[in-house]
């Protein structure tokens, strides 16, 4: 099968934009994209566009994906809409690799948008609560911080970790938010700050848990066959992994750690012929911050139980050995719901050529991203590798 790389990456600005629509911000993420392109690129090299979106408040339930698609002048392409709740991105990106590696196209549109900041409180927590386990979880009244809080509480109690390593979490990607001008909280915060907070659901605080946001990403995919016609410099998809696992908590073998997750970047590593050791940078999906810590050891970054250790050592600040959510996170960045996986995207190829801009590494070679829907229902890993680099 043909190799895949990312010739071009762009999104909005993740935030509140009460006064701009969703095609709006799609076609601005769509011209970014574009303009990542070092030789140019036409709407009409698009052979195929898969989008990304839970589409929160049903502003456009059926066909969101021509609906934006059209509005940028991909005139009868063949557009698919993928909802994968918060895994819509990263399913949209592993969707496009597919289409390019089976044959079906040269050239893949994979894109992703929500808005969510429109909608009223409780309505929010229903849109988000579809993602849910329906029987019960959400007709029981459980919330999403609920779950994540349920999840946390059992962390907690099983291992050598506290409610100020989940501060902790805020307090790196806040940092890290700080220094990205497309970020929803852009502003630094105290360990004292994120530890006071209010409650939102014990022992998770405001300061643990992301926002909901507006925004929109996309990334351009080229088969190698047809990459030189758009960039000389080549971020090469790797690897790509997903997996499922039980819906809700209540069905699953444990509440400590996420087997999509794990499944899903075994699956990444294998394909990509890159051990953990190898990654210079990743983007993890912290929802909360418990899922962070999650992460660090479904993703094989350290044993179960030791994630704490990472935070409080600096092993993943923007200086320690495997920096993470350089962007800010879900937590800082933002999460509206389509776009994160692929906004995930963008930070590494971002990173990966240099145009991070005060957040930029010091030459990183191979970055990862992981994206989960619901509380894990689904995952699905990437791993992007820029060729030419030693790693």
């Amino acid at each position: 099968m043909r190799d895949v790389y990312v010739v071009g990456a762009g999104q909005t600005a993740f935030g509140s934009f009460p006064d701009r629509g969703y095609r709006e911000l799609f076609a601005e993420a769509f011209q970014a994209a574009r303009d990542d392109v070092d030789h140019g690129i036409q709407p009409e090299d698009v052979d195929e566009a898969v989008v990304g979106t839970l589409g929160v408040g049903g502003r456009q339930i059926g066909l969101p994906g021509p609906a934006v698609t059209e509005h940028v002048g991909l005139h009868n392409t063949p557009c698919s809409r993928i909802e994968n709740a918060c895994a819509a991105g990263g399913s949209a990106v592993r969707a496009g690799v597919q289409a390019i590696r089976s044959g079906f196209a040269d050239v893949v549109l994979a894109g992703g948008f929500e808005v969510m900041t429109d909608t009223s409180d409780d309505a929010t927590k229903y849109w988000l609560g579809v993602s849910g386990e329906t029987e019960w979880e959400r007709l029981a009244g459980t919330t999403f911080a609920g779950v994540y809080a349920q999840m946390a509480s059992a962390y907690l109690a099983a291992y050598d970790a506290t409610r100020e390593d989940l501060a902790r979490v805020a307090v790196k990607n806040h940092r890290n938010g700080a220094a990205n001008p497309k970020a929803h909280l852009d502003f630094a915060c105290s360990l004292e700050d994120a530890v006071d907070a209010p409650a939102v659901a014990e022992p998770l605080n405001l300061y643990h848990c992301c926002p909901t946001s507006d925004g929109a990403a996309v990334a351009l995919l080229a088969g190698e066959d047809v990459v030189a016609e758009y960039t000389d410099e080549r971020v090469r998809v790797a690897g790509v992994g997903a997996a499922s696992d039980h819906v809700g908590l209540a069905q699953r073998d444990s509440y400590t750690g996420i087997s999509a997750s794990r499944v899903a970047a075994e699956t990444a590593y294998d394909r990509a012929s890159v051990g953990v050791e190898e990654l210079d940078l990743a983007e993890v999906h912290d929802c909360f911050a418990i899922a962070e810590l999650l992460a660090y050891e479904d993703l094989g970054f350290c044993e179960r139980g030791d994630a704490a250790r990472l935070l409080r050592e600096g092993v993943t600040d923007p200086g320690g050995d495997l920096p993470v959510n350089t962007s800010g996170g879900l937590k800082a960045k933002g999460h509206p719901i389509g776009a994160t996986g692929i906004g995930q995207v963008v930070e590494v190829v971002e990173q990966l050529t240099g145009q991070a801009g005060d957040r930029q590494l010091e030459d990183p070679a191979v970055g990862l991203t992981h994206n989960v829907g619901g509380s894990g229902g689904a995952a699905v890993v990437h791993v992007f590798e820029e060729e030419g680099k030693v790693r």
